[in-house]
């Protein structure tokens, strides 16, 4: 059911137009992974803007073992890009916690570089009359699968309301390098993919989220939960309703 063409030229329309009423003379810009998500948020924007409008930033911890996937993205779509590597930044805070005698937990080292890569995507954005593009699609933030205030943050969010699926099927119709349409997305820490972090493939979960069809009831009763539980990090603050 899925019509990649117009929901391509649809996502590109919405881009000029947020960026018309947001930005009119602002340049979008992506903290480049060298995955499908980034790649395809990339893509639609050099369509949407320019690629003189669109900057990438490409942000390793230390040594990234991927980082040739990320310069290779950056070359075939031919836009700016700056390399900013965030190991200090991260081993600054670490540090600093440890010193005031936190015991740092591993949820904290695993979503504190995703939260200073977005620190560091704003910095650059503000001195390059920038605005910062959120590349979440709707299968990750589904289950809770982002940092909220790190890769969940942004300006403006093109894939949100795409699967994993849907985001493949962009990237192959706007021509992106296949080996980074088709990337295995892992955490960078212990090695193992996000599909082996979650318990269950992201096909599974498209087909449930988009027919409601899934064969396991025990991944439906997990899938289920995990949604439950992190639809918080969609929701605006909430706040106090004062009436004096």
């Amino acid at each position: 059911m899925f019509n990649v063409q117009k929901a391509t030229a649809n996502v590109i329309a919405w881009i000029r137009d947020w960026f018309n009423e947001n930005g009119k003379d602002c340049n979008a810009v992506v903290g480049i992974s060298g995955g499908k998500d980034s790649s395809v948020v990339a893509a639609l924007c050099v369509a949407a803007l320019g690629k003189d409008r669109v900057v990438g930033v490409l942000m390793p911890n230390g040594e990234q073992s991927d980082i040739d996937c990320a310069r290779k993205l950056v070359t075939h779509l031919g836009i700016r890009h700056y390399t900013c590597n965030i190991k200090k930044s991260v081993d600054g805070v670490l540090e600093e916690m440890q010193k005031c005698g936190v015991e740092v937990s591993r949820q904290s080292i695993v979503n504190l570089p995703p939260r200073i890569r977005m620190s560091t995507l704003y910095a650059l954005s503000q001195s390059l009359n920038g605005r910062v593009a959120n590349t979440c699609n709707l299968s990750e933030d589904w289950v809770g699968y982002s940092t909220r205030y790190g890769d969940a943050a942004g300006d403006f969010s093109p894939l949100a309301k795409f699967t994993v699926q849907e985001v493949k099927a962009i990237g192959k119709y706007l021509d992106l390098p296949i080996d980074l349409v088709d990337k295995v997305p892992s955490d960078g820490l212990s090695g193992k993919t996000d599909e082996d972090n979650l318990g269950f493939t992201y096909a599974v979960l498209d087909r449930y989220i988009r027919e409601g069809i899934i064969d396991d009831l025990a991944l439906k009763e997990k899938i289920d939960r995990l949604h439950v539980r992190n639809e918080f990090k969609l929701k605006p603050i909430p706040c106090f309703e004062y009436q004096p």
